[in-house]
This record gives C-alpha cells, structure tokens and sequence, in this order.
C-alpha cells in the first residue's frame, strides 16, 4: 500500500460502517432534550430531561459526549471530561440553551472547531476552548431571557470570559493503528499569561441496554481497573478491549445508571450512579466511586498544572489487541496516519492554490465527517414504554409520530448539526451527501438509500422528515442528490457509474413520488400544496398548519418542486435505460408528468388562474378561499425561485441511446402542441443540438434570472437572499377576518415566533438554496452556451454568460469566510475575537445561515450538513471544466 493510496485503499475494503469504519465519531453532542428521550405526558421534549438532568440520568437511545467516538452501534463509547477547577459541574456535555431559554431558539454556547478528519476515522482531530474562569451558565440563560426577537442571541463571547486569554485550547486527536486499535493524544495548551490548573478525565463507558427489562440485553457489560492506568473493557457482543492511559494519576468507576434520588428522590439501584465521578471529583465525595474499580462507566484522572503559554499532552491508547509496550510505537503511528491523512486531501485539493480556501474546504470536509451520529430511534418501543419503567402516559400511543410504529432507525446517520439538530434531517441530509461523495462515495450512496429503506419511507412512500414530527413535508430532492452521488462517484471512478445504487434507489423514489401525486396534489391538477417544505416562516401563513382563512395554499414552490422531481425521475431513468431498455417507458413517463405540472403551472383549471404574475414577472402562491375564490398571495420570496430548479439537458448523444424514449417524446410534442408550447422549444436545440427541458421559456427565464440577480431585490453581496429586499419598503399586508397578517425583510433571525424563531427564510441567505440555483445555471448555460447573455447584476450594464453570473454567486458564497481587503471576515461579524486572533480565526464555523445584508453567520454554528456546500463550491470553482455544478 503506497502512502499515497492508504486512506482510499482502506475505503475500498469494504462498503459498510465496519472494518475502518466500525470505531468513529459516533456520539451525539446532545442527547438531552430530543424526541427520543422524552415520556412526559405533554411531550415537552427540551423539560423532560434538561442539561442539569443529563449528568444523572441513564439514557435510553443513545449516548452524548466532547469529542467522543464508539462502536458503530454505540455499544461501547469514550469521550472527555474537563474541570477547570471553579465550575461546580464537571464539562462533561457541551451547555447550550433551550427554545425557551434563548431568543431566537435553541442554541449551542460553547466554542469548538472540527479540525481535520479522513472518511474512515483513521485520523481526526477536533479543538474546544474551555475557560480557566467559571464558566457563565446562569448569566447565559438570564441575559438571554432578557432579550427579545428583535435583539441579537446573547454568545459566549458576549460575556467577556475570553477577554483576557484565560482559556485552555484543547486538542483531541485519534489516530488508528489497526481497524480496532485507536491512539488518543489529547493536548491542553494555556493561552493565558498565568499559569493555571485543569483536570482532565478521558472517560469510557457502555450505553445502557440492561436497566430497561428486555431478556437479550440482561448480560451486564464490566469495565476492570488495573492498577493506576488499565482499564479492561469487556461486552458480550462487541468484545474485549483495553483502555491504557499513560501515568493517569487514579482511576474512577461508577455505574452509567440513573441518580434517582437526585432526579426523583426515589431509592438508587445502585451506590455508584452515573453522576458519581463528577460528585467525587467536584464535592470530594470519595462514597460515590466504585473502591473496588469495577463498572459501567470508568475515567482516568490527570490533574494537570500548565503553566503560562505553556502545554501538556496526555495519551492513551484503546485496543482489542495486547501490546508489550503501548505507547512505544505511538508517535510514529500518529505521524505516519497524519501524513496519510495529508496526502489523501492534497490529491482532493491538487487544483486549489489558496491555502485560506484549502483550509475551510478541509474542515468542512471534517465538519461533514465528525457529525456522523450513530442514530436510534424504535418508534413502536418508544410509544409503548419499556418493560422495567413505568408505563407511559395513555395519550402517547395518540401523539407524537404515533403513525410512523413501524420506523426502526440504527444506523450511522449524517447529522445536521450534532448539538443543535442531532436526529436526521430528511432533506438537510440529502444535500449532505454531495460533499460526503467526494470523500466516501459508498458512505454516501449508503445514506440515501436506508433513508428510503421499508423501516424508515412510510408504507405509504412518505419520507419520515425529522424526529420532532416525521409527518412534516421536506422537499422532495432525493432524486436530485441521488443523480448528483451517482454524477460525482462517476468522475471519481474513471467514467464509471453505480447504476446498480440508481436502479435500487429509483424503485423506492417511485412508491415516494406517488405518494407525492396522490396526496399532495389537492385538487387533482398537477398543482402541489406540501405545507411548511423545510422553508419555516417564507410564506404568509405557517404553511404547516390549517389555514386561518379556511381554504387551501397552491403553492409554487411545491409545484416547482414537483417539477424537478419529475425531471430528476427522468434524468435517471434515461441512465439506467442505456443499460436497460425496459427503463424508457419510465423516463417517457416522467416527461409526460413534468409536461403537465408545467402547464399546469401556467393555467390552473376552467379558470385559467396562473401562479405566475404578469405584472410582476414572477412566481407566487395562490390561496384558494372557501367561496371558491382564489387570490395570488404576493410575497417575493425563495418561493418564486424554486421554478428555476426544473430544469434538465439531454444530449444527442444520450437520445441517440434510447430511441423508443425519443420517438415517445417527438410523439407527445407533435400530438399535444398545448403541452409542448408551455416548455422549451424541443425543436430548437442549444448547445451540441442539446435539448432543454424547463417550466421556464426564454422569456420567464430572463424575467427570473433578472430580479434574482438585482441588489435592490434577491441579490446580496453574500449570495441570494430566501425574500426581496424589496419587501423592506414594501412589506406585504394580507388582510382575512382574523386580521392582519404581514411579511417584512428580515435580514438576520426572525423576529416571530413562528417554528420558534430558531430560523429565518425571511431575507437571509441559505447554502441549500443557493446551491441548487448554481446547479440550474449550470444547466441553463449547458443549453444556451457561453454566447448567450444576461446582465450581471442587474442594472450594471455588465453582460456576461449565464455560468460566469453562476461563479459570480459562487464567489459571492465564497466572501462569506474570506478576509476581505479590510481583512474582516463577513460571517463573524463584530467579533474581534474571531476577526483578528489568530487562535481563533484560523479555524472555521459553519453556520446555519447568514444575514442577507452582512453576510454574518446565524443559528447553528456547526451546521457542516448544508453549509459544508462551500467545499463543492470550492472544488467546482478551482477546478477547470464546462460542466462545473454538475
């Protein structure tokens, strides 16, 4: 194996989550207050189990930790605890508020970057900045309280505590020397100009699977302590492992039970409950650990003093194998494994030459590995309680997800963002995938398809969208993720393609899009509702909720989304027909369904109503009243753009391949001129005589691409906008007899409270969004050429191809972690801490979203799920080809 190879060859060992990849990141950061962990009454998920709770409380579906990692179905998990020596908790969780605590929603209140990882864990690296100082638990949640909607969040940085460098940054690496023998270094540096004490306890222990009265999980796991620095770890199903923690200074064991007597004051199974390290460590309470060094949950303890500027290294190593000396090849594995790592991301980045844009692609690339979450989740075990707790509350069985028993996930799932979002997110995941195919193409393939597998995709075809309700309706762009793995793994693997993975998942994107067709298209006319459609507060109305005005939304988005569906559908079934006939009569099917929703978008019905605007020149959804009128609900939005997303390219040379589905499709266009006339000329070819498929003519294409590029209107300096800033002198009023309900430009977090304010389509600019509409411009120039023109941006008299105005967005994406001229970084804002420390500015967070205006970065700071898009935009914008989005 030359070191060039190494990490790709340990890929191709194998395709699954096991071998390199059965040990990773696959901890969650925040277990407390999700879903799955809460059986109150009332379903008050964030109240039933509270961070202060979480040091106490055994949980049920998974497990939390800092910088942790575990088997691949969490059986067996390690990750680290800190004292500072001033809190009266140990770090063992990262502290973030709740939806009710903070302004503008859940939120995480922690600093720390995900530095570097390779795909199958052989190597990753993360940094947390922990405080020397008290950290401000009660301060955050107060200050925050006192804040409303319109006021910015309250952040760690807001406080003051890192005025003065009193912090330690610290490193947390794993470097594999075999699939199941894994190097720990963890290094505490002190940034401040005093010296100053921590405690550090590397921590492992076993998810709990005997408490809760099932038969085959009776068998209760051990872990043995062995003098000051061994730990034995033994489970029944995953095996025998050793924990060998260099000069550890003591071992604690406890149990990784409930603390009843704290939570509930009712009488402990055990002495030694979950809590105890943290009560020996914090309280001196020498009781509360296991003197006989046996149990579930054990740590190494390293009282350490580092001195001013000055830094430590700790190290450990787990094993299921037995080496004479531990630590004797440690160093040379660690080197030789980050070199490895090296040299697999120098072959990904060979075309990029800015070392700024190779560092934040590379970290988004680490971001997108480390949010790997082992996720666990049997909806019909949950609604039905557990043999050896109490029965749950009656009402259960009626409530939440109750029509989804049948979902069972444990699998390893990309998470959007492990503290603030840790359960998959349907379509957040689909995007996901595209950076993921450029690391680890089977990784990728392997998520889309168990999303769509019988024990996830509803009976029904409904994709579950997300734990807090799998009944939501994401938008459907599977087909579109699936064409572009299926696209990247391609040029990954010399020209060839997986038709196999596009064939299996094709079958099950028929069962969702009929289900799409049959239950999202209210009135039968090939124009779709869809309700909220992943886009929170854009519409008039919370769109996933009864009308206040009675009636029904046609919405355009839904509609366009359809579209692009069909398309996407197409595009796929044209591919496996190359090698499969049979598969044109799909591909002409899916061309008559996009004919139809395309005329269907133009004229609605005996009343000839149109979603799109002649005045305007744009795209809008329709509210159809219970007296059977029907109103155009004026609101520019990321809505009107989505249209633009239906759009698809055949080549001559693909037609050519697939004769029945070409003479199928010149039957159609000569048989039915009102369909063919309401898309594209198919007899006019572009480019290499390519053919265009598009709900948008030449006419409505230029009107699109003209307001979405206007700086007055969709076009920010940071990207396109999800509403006008024409709405900020013009807000949109719609009067019912309800009231008055109105829709203002809002740049940064929303200002309501719809879906909690944690998220805002109100005027700020989101990755998935922007991404999509690269991938259509690409298309568009694909078919018009370079010859063809628009006016970039609007007003500027500056004219120029449709794929040199997509890299203008491109580049624009791009400024939002770029120093400028002035050397300020957009998405950081006022932070001088994170402008100007080079501590702090050479990593990289990746937000949720960003203000429309000045590009600072909002929500989720670690949401490498959609926003680690930048590392496709990177790689397409440094790389020289025609075909760059796609």
């Amino acid at each position: 194996m030359t070191e060039i190879d190494a990490e790709r060859a340990r890929l191709l060992e194998r395709k699954d989550n096991k071998g390199w990849k059965k040990w990773g990141p696959y901890l969650t950061e925040r277990q407390w207050g999700t879903v799955r962990e809460d059986y109150s009454a009332n379903g008050d998920a964030w109240n039933s189990i509270t961070h202060d709770m979480a040091r106490s409380k055994a949980y049920r579906w998974g497990e939390e930790g800092i910088g942790g990692i575990s088997d691949n179905k969490q059986h067996i998990c390690f990750a680290l605890a800190f004292w500072n020596h001033n809190d009266k908790i140990l770090k063992e969780r990262f502290f973030g508020l709740t939806g009710n605590e903070s302004n503008h929603g859940e939120d995480v209140k922690e600093i720390y970057y995900y530095q570097d990882a390779t795909p199958t864990h052989s190597y990753q690296k993360m940094l947390y900045k922990y405080p020397q100082t008290a950290f401000p638990y009660e301060k955050l949640v107060k200050e925050s309280k006192k804040r409303n909607r319109q006021q910015p969040e309250y952040e760690l940085l807001d406080t003051g505590i890192f005025d003065k460098d009193a912090y330690f940054d610290i490193s947390i690496e794993y470097a594999k020397a075999d699939e199941q023998d894994i190097l720990i270094q963890i290094t505490i540096e002190n940034q401040s100009d005093v010296a100053a004490p921590i405690t550090v306890l590397p921590t492992v222990w076993f998810r709990n699977t005997w408490c809760w009265g099932y038969d085959n999980y009776k068998h209760k796991p051990s872990l043995v302590g062995n003098g000051k620095s061994v730990i034995e770890v033994n489970h029944r199903l995953v095996g025998h492992y050793t924990l060998y923690a260099e000069n550890a200074d003591e071992l604690l064991f406890c149990e990784n039970e409930t603390n009843f007597q704290r939570l509930y004051q009712s009488e402990n199974l055990t002495k030694y409950t979950k809590d105890g390290i943290n009560d020996y460590i914090i309280n001196a309470q020498k009781d509360t650990v296991n003197p006989n060094k046996i149990g579930t949950k054990a740590a190494a303890k390293y009282e350490q003093f580092i001195p001013a500027k000055g830094k430590k290294v700790i190290r450990l190593r787990f094993t299921n194998q037995t080496p004479t000396a531990p630590f004797e090849d440690f160093d040379a594995i660690y080197a030789q494994r980050l070199k490895e790592a090296d040299l697999f991301y120098d072959r990904l980045q060979k075309n990029i030459k800015e070392e700024h844009l190779k560092s934040v692609q590379r970290q988004a690339y680490a971001g997108m590995l480390w949010t790997k979450q082992w996720y666990y989740y049997n909806v019909y075990e949950w609604i039905k309680g557990d043999p050896s707790m109490p029965k749950p509350d009656a009402n259960r069985s009626k409530g939440r997800n109750n029509t989804w028993k049948h979902l069972y996930a444990s699998n390893i799932l990309s998470m959007p963002d492990k503290w603030e979002y840790p359960w998959f997110a349907a379509w957040d995941l689909a995007f996901h995938t595209l950076p993921l195919a450029r690391l680890d193409p089977d990784f990728a393939k392997r998520q889309l398809s168990v999303i769509l597998r019988e024990y996830y995709m509803h009976p029904n075809g409904q994709i579950p969208a997300y734990e807090w309700s799998f009944s939501d309706v994401n938008p459907p762009v599977h087909a579109w993720a699936a064409w572009k793995v299926y696209e990247i793994d391609k040029e990954m693997n010399g020209g060839k393609g997986d038709r196999v993975f596009l064939e299996r998942i094709f079958h099950k994107l028929l069962l969702n899009f009929t289900w799409w067709v049959n239950l999202k298209d209210e009135g039968g006319n090939n124009i779709f509702g869809g309700g909220f459609l992943g886009m929170d507060n854009i519409g008039v109305f919370d769109r996933s909720a009864a009308l206040p005005t009675g009636g029904h939304l046609e919405q355009a988005d839904g509609t366009g989304w359809m579209a692009m569906y069909s398309l996407n559908m197409l595009r796929i079934a044209c591919e496996i027909a190359i090698e499969n006939p049979v598969y044109q009569d799909m591909a002409s099917k899916f061309f008559e369904h996009f004919l139809h929703i395309a005329g269907a978008m133009q004229a609605i019905g005996g009343d000839k109503l149109n979603l799109w605007d002649e005045d305007d020149q744009f795209y809008y959804d329709m509210l159809h009243k219970e007296n059977g009128e029907a109103e155009l609900l004026k609101v520019r939005s990321m809505v009107g753009l989505i249209p633009l997303f239906a759009v698809e390219v055949l080549t001559p040379e693909l037609l050519d391949q697939l004769p029945d589905f070409k003479r199928r499709v010149e039957w159609v266009i000569s048989n039915r001129p009102d369909l063919a006339a309401l898309v594209s000329s198919w007899y006019n070819p572009g480019k290499g005589e390519s053919k265009l498929l598009s709900i948008l003519r030449g006419h409505r294409m230029k009107m699109i691409m003209k307001r979405m590029f206007d700086e007055s209107e969709f076009l920010s300096d940071f990207g396109v906008r999800s509403l006008s800033k024409f709405h900020k002198e013009h807000p949109y009023r719609f009067t019912y007899d309800g009231g008055t309900v109105q829709v203002d430009y809002t740049p940064a977090e929303a200002t309501g409270d719809m879906f909690g304010g944690n998220s805002n389509w109100r005027g700020p600019i989101w990755f998935p969004m922007n991404y999509l509409i690269l991938d259509s411009l690409e298309k568009f120039c694909n078919y018009y050429g370079n010859d063809y023109k628009v006016e970039f941006p609007t007003h500027s008299g500056v004219m120029m191809n449709i794929k040199d105005a997509a890299d203008g967005v491109a580049n624009r994406l791009l400024s939002l972690f770029v120093p400028n001229k002035e050397q300020f970084i957009p998405m950081y804002g006022p932070y001088e801490k994170f402008q100007k420390d080079p501590n702090f500015n050479s990593n990289h967070l990746f937000f949720e979203y960003f203000d429309g205006d000045t590009g600072k970065g909002l929500g989720a700071n670690h949401q490498t799920g959609w926003t680690g898009l930048i590392a496709e935009i990177i790689h397409h914008l440094n790389n020289d080809s025609e075909q760059i989005y796609m």
